[in-house]
């Protein structure tokens, strides 16, 4: 006779016997006894897609340890610790983000709520230009700032390898691969403003990154609208990436512009991986502002022909219509030289003010109307009810103009708002991400709604990016298959990145696995509420263990830092 227990009951004796979960989650089944079990896990009932595109199976999987040992129909009850029962449930790899800004948060909140709840199992990090490491000393002092007031947490590392330390003391519930930020490796050996790098610093920045990929980092990344990584030329990111090339690794790059000069930028990224012969990903693949959309035909030719040439040139997209980043992108780049002491002096210099008033009035051109743009986080509790305003409407209520509002406060935060920025077409939104050669990438970090994570309103993209691609995209728009859209969730960037053991469910790889709904599966967070998890997504399990259940966190962390291993040939 079977005996039904409670969640509290299971967890006093799950230890006695086999566990039964049913799809939702709601009720324990234990029976038998787990002592001679062939396997730890196995899922059964569920409609597999192996990654690769291919239509799914009805099959079971059967795990043990971290690694998935058998697929084949009926494996038997009785042979594992415990089941998971998938009927009218697809199962697919464990989703990678392939491009994210995860990295101080998970010493936060190791659970990575936002993220793992999507089904993502690995996060590549280190994105645009921007990586916790190496921390120059010039703003050690102020990044140790910043790091306490936003999480709470004490800045010890200076490099790669202490961070890396964190990381494996804290734990987390999602594997973590990062690149190396070419901004902060810049920032430590030239400095902060704008000036070119001597043959001697490049020689000096060649040595860091392959310092930094042997230990661990996957390649490098620029954020080449942002100070500093912007003051490098091309020659000298072509340098780099021969290090990037000879590591076998992968240069990602958040282009020098995404839209006025859109196609010049995607031909600097397109010469780089030809010259240095380095393995390319173009982030967060976008047309900006209305008075380029027309363009999208032109790039997506380019990414085409970059293919066509025997090029290996990708590129990744979110599926929503806004971007995110800091509001202080809306002023010139000569005035974001140096550390945010020397940027703050220049929005205060009088002698300044008309110079940057002209550019505001080209960016509001841009734009089109400064309603478009919204703050999501601020600071300091003096500034939080403008959070999810948007900068017009802001700016009247305080009685000033668009510019001196922004101006104000930026000083007043010291540098530190994020907006959303509603600048792209959902027709040329849905083009890209039913291309081929892209692949699915948050662009955000993994929060929660609770805690020191639970900051300002962010982009949706935290919390809804993978159910949406899955709901929206797949079931209603249909602008891409189920199996399509899970291999640009899986093999796609796992083969990009040279994953080994990861990213399709074969027979020995590891067990990173996402049971879902595809009927029901769908992103929650809005633009006024985005604290708010996907539905659908029932089970998440990350190296054999189950990290998500019934759609709620279990508590475990089996996550691991997936380090680039050498080559051959570096």
């Amino acid at each position: 006779m079977k005996t039904r227990f409670t969640r509290r009951q299971f967890l006093q004796t799950s230890t006695k016997g086999a566990l039964f979960i049913g799809a939702g989650g709601s009720q324990i089944i234990m029976q038998g006894c787990a002592g001679n079990n062939t396997y730890d896990l196995i899922i059964t009932g569920g409609m597999v897609y192996d990654g690769l595109g291919n239509p799914g199976k009805e099959v079971d999987i059967a795990i043990r340890d971290d690694r998935i040992v058998l697929i084949g129909e009926n494996l038997g009850r009785n042979r594992a610790g415990r089941i998971i029962e998938a009927d009218g449930l697809a199962v697919s790899p464990g989703f990678i983000d392939m491009h994210t800004h995860t990295d101080i948060g998970l010493l936060a909140n190791p659970l990575a709520e936002s993220h793992i709840r999507q089904g993502i199992t690995i996060e590549i990090s280190g994105n645009c230009g921007s990586s916790p490491f190496p921390v120059a000393d010039e703003v050690y002092e102020e990044m140790k700032k910043v790091v306490k007031n936003e999480y709470d947490i004490d800045l010890n590392w200076r490099d790669i390898t202490g961070f890396f330390q964190r990381l494996e003391e804290k734990g987390m519930a999602l594997n973590y691969v990062t690149l190396l930020g070419q901004g902060d490796l810049r920032g430590k050996v030239v400095g902060f403003n704008d000036r070119p790098a001597t043959p001697e610093q490049i020689a000096q920045m060649k040595i860091m990154l392959d310092e930094n990929m042997k230990a661990g980092a996957w390649g490098l990344s620029t954020g080449l609208e942002y100070a500093p990584g912007s003051y490098a030329g091309t020659e000298e990111i072509i340098e780099l990436c021969y290090v990037v090339a000879a590591n076998n690794g992968i240069y990602a790059t958040h282009m020098r512009d995404e839209g006025d000069t859109l196609l010049e930028a995607m031909d600097e990224a397109i010469r780089i991986a030809r010259e240095a012969g380095v393995s390319t990903q173009i982030s967060h693949f976008k047309v900006a502002y209305p008075r380029n959309w027309h363009k999208i035909d032109a790039a997506i030719e380019k990414i085409d022909m970059a293919k066509d040439e025997g090029l290996p040139v990708m590129a990744d997209r979110y599926p929503y219509i806004a971007g995110s980043t800091g509001l202080s992108l809306y002023f010139p780049l000569w005035a974001r030289q140096g550390t945010t002491k020397d940027f703050i002096a220049r929005l205060k210099d009088p002698g300044l003010d008309e110079k940057l008033r002209t550019h505001s009035r080209e960016q509001g051109e841009k734009i089109g109307t400064w309603e478009n743009i919204r703050i999501c986080s601020v600071a300091t509790d003096k500034n939080r009810q403008l959070e999810g305003k948007n900068i017009l409407e802001a700016a009247a209520e305080a009685g000033k103009d668009t510019y001196d509002f922004m101006r104000d406060l930026l000083i007043e935060e010291e540098n530190q708002v994020s907006m959303i920025s509603f600048m792209m077409k959902e027709e040329n939104l849905q083009r890209i991400l039913a291309h081929p050669l892209v692949s699915i990438g948050s662009d955000g970090s993994a929060v929660a709604p609770y805690g020191v994570l639970k900051k300002g309103k962010p982009h949706p993209r935290f919390y809804g990016t993978f159910p949406r691609v899955l709901g929206k995209y797949v079931r209603e728009e249909k602008i891409m298959t189920l199996p399509e859209a899970i291999r640009k969730m899986t093999s796609v960037p796992a083969d990009k990145f040279g994953f080994s053991g990861r990213g399709r469910i074969s027979e020995g790889y590891f067990a990173d696995l996402v049971v879902f709904d595809p009927g029901r599966v769908t992103d929650r967070t809005t633009w006024e509420d985005p604290h708010q998890y996907p539905e659908g997504i029932e089970y998440v399990v990350v190296n054999g263990k189950v990290a998500v259940e019934g759609g709620e966190t279990t508590g475990t962390l089996p996550g691991r830092i997936l380090k680039k291993k050498p080559t051959a040939s570096s």
